[in-house]
């Protein structure tokens, strides 16, 4: 099979999974909105900046999962502050992922990919990791179901190079086998020694400039990843 009926039968399951989990679990989101609602205030949807496919900027759809604390000079606090029981369990459990499902529909993200990263990691990408944006980001992906944060960005990003070259629907459905069990077991939510996760631009120096967003906004560090 070449690649081109391949990515259009990938795109056919997309669409058709993504309407049969709002058909299932659209009820359930909306207790869970008026929980976020309640609990953490608004937005409830929070909309962070990221890197889709050939570099072009999307908006991925999360329950928002985090405080807004600041200092007195407006600052955030840091993740562990911020972080409630409740917030917790919405990351551990991968919840606050469920409003990509927007994204799939939208033809932004599929369900199996490269997760799509933070705008201002692109200057840190180096020429082969940028492969990774040849295919349409994922909710979940090779690297998720390898150790996801728990796994040093390095690897990380070679894992997503190699399944951008070596895709097929057979991976992509070992992928996804592989997912539920990680997800039940809350496996690699955060990197060791962070409440949440490492930075991309604290352990490496850049390799490019900024992403050309035309007159899109550039992503600063986040309120809530």
């Amino acid at each position: 099979m070449t690649r081109r009926p391949g990515l259009f039968i990938k795109r056919m399951m997309d669409i058709g999974g993504a309407l049969a989990l709002l058909a299932v679990f659209g009820i359930p989101m909306l207790v869970l909105a008026l929980l976020v609602r309640f609990k953490l205030g608004s937005p409830i949807i929070f909309r962070s900046p990221r890197i889709g496919q050939h570099a072009k900027t999307i908006y991925v759809y999360k329950f928002r999962s985090m405080l807004d604390l600041r200092d007195e000079q407006g600052k955030l606090l840091p993740d562990e502050q911020r972080l409630t029981r409740f917030c917790k369990i919405l990351r551990s459990t991968s919840l606050d992922e469920l409003p990509q499902i927007i994204n799939i529909l939208k033809g932004e993200m599929s369900f199996i990919g490269p997760r799509p990263i933070l705008t201002d990691f692109y200057p840190y990408l180096n020429d082969k990791e940028l492969k990774r944006l040849e295919m349409l980001p994922g909710i979940t992906g090779l690297a998720q179901v390898n150790g996801r944060n728990s796994l040093e960005w390095d690897k990380r990003l070679e894992m997503d190079v190699w399944y951008v070259e070596n895709w097929s629907l057979w991976l992509d459905i070992k992928v996804a086998l592989k997912t539920l069990p990680v997800w039940l077991g809350g496996q690699g939510i955060n990197t060791p020694g962070f409440a949440t996760f490492q930075r991309l631009d604290d352990c490496r120096a850049p390799a490019r400039p900024a992403l050309d967003q035309h007159s899109e906004p550039v992503a600063h560090k986040t309120a809530n990843v």
